[in-house]
């Protein structure tokens, strides 16, 4: 039996710099997680659970997906344990709300990592504050120079919200 995938398998000691994260797959972002632990040890002391974890059907299913993703692989290689929660699947949008139950955070966040081509130097600006968690209105502060500012803040999150659909990176379902 193949676990239900609540944790991810990395090579190295990795330490998030957020408690929530945007999980991607195959180029597309795919669900918005909350970190509940991180583990730090050996590929040697990985266990079926760990396996399980990662959606995998057993510890031999996951060693062998290690080796195909960072290729060799040794027994005291450190690897790091990443168990989460499921916020939000990026799958399952509400296209009623204005920002389909996204944050403007986690816009600005999507739009640098696929799209920052596609904006100029300030729009770029504002998504970097949004995407540090920064409020709408504090960003309108920081970049306009008045909390009261926030139509530019808000018509850039529009903006990447836009071509992050166009570009069917993300998607919306309606209310039935």
């Amino acid at each position: 039996m193949q676990g239900k995938k609540v944790a991810t398998i990395r090579l190295g000691k990795v330490i998030p710099k957020y408690n929530e994260m945007i999980v991607h797959s195959w180029g597309r972002p795919i669900a918005k997680i909350r970190i509940t632990k991180v583990t730090h040890k050996k590929v040697v002391d990985l266990t079926k659970e760990d396996a399980l974890k990662d959606g995998f059907r057993n510890l031999k299913e996951l060693i062998k997906e290690l080796k195909k993703v960072y290729g060799s692989i040794k027994p005291d290689d450190l690897i790091t344990v990443i168990e989460f929660d499921i916020v939000q699947r990026f799958d399952d949008l509400k296209e009623d709300d204005p920002y389909l139950g996204l944050k403007p955070q986690d816009i600005g966040r999507l739009a640098l990592r696929y799209l920052r081509e596609e904006f100029s130097s300030q729009e770029l600006k504002i998504l970097e504050e949004l995407g540090k968690g920064r409020s709408i209105r504090r960003v309108a502060q920081e970049i306009t120079g008045s909390p009261t500012n926030r139509g530019k803040v808000r018509s850039t999150v529009r903006k990447a919200l836009k071509l992050l659909i166009d570009k069917g990176l993300i998607s919306a379902k309606s209310e039935d």
